[in-house]
């Protein structure tokens, strides 16, 4: 059975204004990359393995906010703040996350800037990253939907 199935025969789970997610990491650096939901505030709870994870706050300090978690710790993502979780342990690592809308969205940082399409002016992303415009065509030519 599919979730959108799942849904359809329960359409009154779609109006509760909130989601759940399983996250698993692989060991040694297993990645969920910076990202963002622009509609939720994000809880995160680890169930298993130890997680480095952190958002950075708005501009103009754009201060990083970091905490190694364990299993049982929580920690929170203020919303549409970029954010990420890191598996720092030699072992799997699981997580669950809950998030405030039952649409949160997610716009990944990588795949939005060099991935979308069409492509951004390599220019701008030159200024906008300080990058050689070699780099910036480099990154543009990766497969951003995988991220592993």
């Amino acid at each position: 059975m599919t979730f959108s199935t799942i849904l359809a025969s329960l359409n009154w789970l779609n109006t509760l204004g909130i989601s759940l997610v399983r996250i698993d990491y692989a060991p040694n650096g297993g990645l969920n990359p910076p990202h963002t939901q622009p509609r939720a505030t994000e809880i995160l709870v680890v169930v298993e393995g130890t997680l480095y994870v952190g958002f950075v706050t708005s501009n103009t300090d754009n201060r990083l906010i970091t905490k190694v978690l364990y299993p049982g710790d929580v920690f929170v993502f203020p919303i549409g703040l970029i954010h990420f979780q890191f598996n720092v342990g030699k072992t799997n690592a699981v997580a669950f996350a809950a998030l405030s809308s039952q649409n949160p969205g997610v716009i990944t940082v990588a795949n939005a800037v060099f991935g979308s399409n069409p492509p951004i002016n390599p220019d701008v992303l030159v200024k906008a990253f300080q990058l050689d415009k070699n780099v910036v065509k480099n990154l543009q030519s990766k497969f951003w939907w995988a991220n592993n």
